[in-house]
């Protein structure tokens, strides 16, 4: 028996090296870490982890110091999907999205780390194992970028081993956007795969213009075009605009990827296992996207999402995020040719520098 002992909480700010930028959160200088270690028993531990772009990380950390350890200590740490819709159900009439369940899927994160290790197997191959070799792109916060900076950053991610980028639009001027996708197009080459994030800048009218200006350049998918409520405006840009989109990052739970996947309204699901519930959730979104024969991508947490992917026959692109945690993590990542690799360490294998995130400590 695995049964759950005490839960150990940690919130961090965590300045970024550069200032980041998108067209709905303007500059990032920092993101907020919240971490939990989930020991059991017999003395294992599991870790989980989601984070903000800069607010509401001392709600998820309440959350998870506060609530979560009354609803779910004493059970059995295996039982996933019970404490799963436990914790769910107990934060629902206060919660049901925003900061409830990113704390959830931290806990989520926590306890299939912690049932992967126990198994002694990779998570990966826990949830299935169906290609350890995941296609993954560099995912860039660069809107307010010069045109050079972005092409220099741009330079800099193909010597890290990128073969696939993702820039920003939603500039104040359509034209702007486009002389950007251009310029990348020009410098990437034809065939190379490029993906453009507006971070739900505009209205739907407003969208399908872009995708039309931006149909020349084949892109690879455009994500986010609209605000995430909006479920029809989705369908009607990707029908009328002729342009694959991604969608999903602001997406809570599996019930609200049903509409876009049932309804025609996306052409690649983008799950964040850090806020849709954690692996349970991302795992159920993705088998509905294969019964649909939509593929899935990911947003975020790429050192935990790579096992996910790795257990999908639909998987696609997973997204090496601009908030990586490479100077507080023992593995970073690893690339080869352009293909994220998934750890076969027991669990998800993210081993935290505890002593180095703790001068950062937002408590």
């Amino acid at each position: 028996m695995a049964i759950l002992k005490d839960f150990t909480i940690g919130f961090y700010k965590i300045p970024l090296p550069v200032v980041l930028s998108d067209s709905t959160h303007g500059e990032i200088t920092a993101f907020e870490l919240i971490t939990i270690r989930a020991r059991d028993a017999d003395g294992a531990v599991g870790t989980g982890y989601t984070y903000t772009v800069g607010r509401n990380g001392g709600a998820v950390a309440d959350i998870l110091s506060r609530e979560i350890g009354e609803v779910a200590l004493e059970m059995e740490a295996d039982d996933t999907e019970q404490l799963w819709h436990k914790v769910w159900w107990a934060l629902h009439y206060g919660g049901r999205g925003g900061p409830a369940v990113l704390a959830l899927s931290a806990l989520d994160i926590a306890l299939w780390d912690l049932k992967a290790r126990r198994a002694s197997l990779p998570l990966w191959r826990l949830l299935g194992g169906f290609d350890r070799r995941v296609p993954c792109y560099a995912g860039g916060i660069d809107l307010d970028l010069p045109l050079d900076g972005l092409l220099k950053q741009t330079d800099d991610n193909l010597g890290k081993g990128f073969r696939a980028i993702k820039m920003k639009v939603g500039r104040p001027s359509l034209a702007a956007d486009v002389a950007r996708v251009k310029a990348m197009r020009g410098h990437l080459g034809d065939e190379f795969p490029l993906m453009a994030d507006a971070n739900m800048k505009w209205t739907v009218e407003e969208a399908i213009r872009a995708a039309r200006a931006l149909l020349p350049f084949d892109l690879t998918w455009l994500e986010e075009p609209t605000i995430p409520d909006d479920v029809e405006g989705h369908a009607r840009i990707l029908r009328a605009g002729g342009v694959p989109i991604a969608a999903g990052e602001n997406l809570r739970s599996l019930w609200e990827f049903k509409p876009y996947i049932a309804g025609g309204a996306l052409s690649y699901a983008e799950p964040d296992v850090t806020n849709c519930g954690g692996v349970t959730s991302f795992m159920k979104i993705a088998r509905l996207a294969e019964a649909f024969n939509i593929p899935v991508t990911s947003h975020g947490a790429h050192d935990i999402t790579v096992h996910l992917l790795a257990a999908c026959p639909n998987r696609s692109y997973l997204e090496a995020h601009g908030f990586g945690l490479d100077r507080y993590i023992e593995h970073p990542l690893v690339l080869e040719q352009g293909m994220a690799i998934a750890p076969d360490r027991h669990g998800h294998g993210v081993a935290f520098d505890w002593k180095g995130l703790d001068k950062l400590s937002a408590r």
